[in-house]
């Protein structure tokens, strides 16, 4: 099912991407089928005691519920926010939706720790082409793991905003490099602490069952995904600074999100 819903979100957001008549109801078609991935993967997301994701799933029934109607009306912000998402699509999709892509990708990040791994002396086996293990403890390196969907949205968020060339050119090196590293970085973390179990704490919260699984939760569910959101403040920063229209633009959607749920409440425009 997830799959489908990434095909049809793929090709509504690259659809959407051309100048017609019909371009607003192929960016609904894109946002639902967003929002149904997140759904549909949902069951994954409660095994690995991830509840970033299952928030988000939820948070997206309200969101569609302010984004149609935009969209229907040909608000300006709704389609800017739409075109960052068909960027990022266009992008991303093709490492989602071609395994030789994917694996491709994959190779290259598990290539990259395990020179990291040498350098640092942190002793581990391959198992599998892409499956670690240090100590007793086992993690499998997928698409999801290789940062590729972070840098899909930064780009896309960088270049649905009108720039010059030369900007869009520092926005991809400002993104990309960046977030590479830093994703190695994050993964040479989560594969260290869980392999070396440094936080084994509070399972009644992070246990799945699994032995030693609190220390993957900590690391990966928590403490990684807080360093990715300052990483991603970082990253922001800096592209207004190269682009200042983005603040603007990003001041205007947030303004319409808030503008429509205070108004759910009876708080006016």
């Amino acid at each position: 099912m997830q799959e489908i819903f990434v095909l049809i979100s793929f090709i509504a957001f690259f659809l959407f991407l051309f100048p017609t008549s019909f371009r607003k109801y192929f960016a609904i078609a894109g946002w639902i089928s967003v929002v149904g991935i997140l759904f549909a993967k949902f069951p994954d997301y409660i095994i690995a005691n991830n509840f970033m994701y299952p928030v988000a799933a939820f948070l997206g029934i309200p969101f569609l519920i302010i984004i149609i109607p935009k969209l229907l009306e040909e608000n300006e912000y709704s389609i800017i926010i739409s075109r960052m998402a068909g960027i990022a699509y266009v992008i991303f999709a093709p490492f989602m939706l071609v395994p030789l892509l994917a694996d491709w990708l994959i190779a290259v990040n598990v290539d990259l720790l395990a020179w990291v791994f040498t350098g640092i002396g942190v002793p581990y086996e391959l198992v599998e082409w892409n499956m670690f293990r240090i100590n007793l403890y086992r993690v499998e390196i997928i698409l999801a793991c290789t940062g590729i969907q972070g840098m899909a949205i930064m780009l896309g968020v960088a270049w649905a905003i009108p720039s010059s060339v030369k900007q869009k050119i520092v926005s991809f090196f400002v993104i990309v490099p960046v977030i590479f590293v830093l994703n190695i970085l994050r993964n040479t973390f989560i594969l260290t602490a869980y392999g070396n179990q440094w936080f084994p704490y509070f399972p009644e919260i992070a246990s799945n069952g699994q032995i030693g699984y609190e220390s993957f939760f900590w690391a990966h569910n928590f403490i990684a995904e807080i360093g990715a959101l300052f990483a991603f403040i970082a990253i922001a920063y800096m592209l207004y600074w190269i682009n200042p229209l983005l603040g603007k633009v990003m001041a205007g959607i947030v303004d319409l999100f808030v503008k429509e749920i205070r108004g759910w409440f009876g708080k006016g425009i």
